[in-house]
């Protein structure tokens, strides 16, 4: 489970308890992070009950249920509803993961909903993550080429394609950075397992012509080398993807390249 963090100067408030709907046999118990930088008020947990016979069987199923037939002002992020956007990434009984992929069969007892930890939270559900899109910005997640470009297509090999299986299939979800303790306290300048993910799979992209350049950029002692290969950004990665092996990797093709 990952730690989860107040806004500043914040202590939680006792939250709001809804009826039960009338006549629901199969009920589930939702407690959900509740917060507005609109009223002046600290946050607080609300306690709702979803009929579960009435209700589909993933985590933002009941989000959605509770938001059109319950409490209208929840708010959180959702999009595809296929775990391919990564919009709907919260932390889901002290999991971060993707509330449409994640059952609500997984889970036993109350179902706890807090949004992703250590970042600054917008509203309720939805952290800000302008800074963590910031840094992969920073990468240059493209093909950097200094040849002039062909007809139809810059081609790769069987091969050479084979070694972006594991990178390239990242959704920016936020789920593995938020999880990882050296973000929390060094976010600010250690890129976290995203971006770095992301920087190596352009690193090895054998089209790629900025190799030594996207190397030089890491070349820093906060960028790449906070990594403590903790594992948490591969255990709660929902696309079961391994950012902690990546960042050794580029690691590795730093020594390599220094040889």
């Amino acid at each position: 489970m990952v730690q989860l963090t107040l806004p500043k100067n914040s202590q939680m408030r006792t939250g709001k308890t809804w009826p039960k709907p009338e006549g629901a046999k199969n009920l589930r118990k939702f407690q959900v992070y509740r917060w507005s930088p609109d009223d002046g008020e600290n946050p607080r947990v609300d306690t709702y009950f979803v009929d579960m016979d009435t209700c589909g069987p993933m985590v933002l199923d009941a989000l959605i249920k509770i938001k059109n037939e319950i409490d209208p002002t929840l708010t959180f992020r959702r999009s595809c509803r296929e775990g391919i956007c990564g919009s709907c990434a919260m932390n889901i009984d002290g999991i971060n993961t993707l509330a449409c992929i994640y059952g609500m069969d997984e889970i036993k007892g109350d179902v706890k909903i807090y949004p992703l930890p250590h970042m600054p939270v917008v509203k309720d559900l939805i952290p800000d993550l302008t800074h963590f899109y910031a840094q992969h910005a920073s990468i240059h997640p493209w093909l950097e080429t200094e040849t002039p470009r062909p007809a139809k297509e810059w081609k790769q090999s069987i091969e050479d394609r084979e070694k972006l299986d594991g990178l390239y299939e990242c959704v920016m979800c936020a789920c593995c950075s938020t999880a990882c303790p050296s973000y929390w306290w060094n976010g600010d300048r250690y890129l976290g397992p995203a971006a770095l993910l992301h920087a190596y799979r352009w690193i090895i992209d054998s089209r790629d012509e900025a190799t030594g350049e996207r190397l030089d950029d890491l070349e820093d002692p906060f960028k790449l080398y906070r990594c403590h290969t903790i594992m948490n950004c591969a255990k709660t990665c929902p696309k079961g993807l391994n950012p902690a092996k990546a960042i050794a990797e580029i690691k590795k093709t730093m020594v390599e390249r220094a040889v």
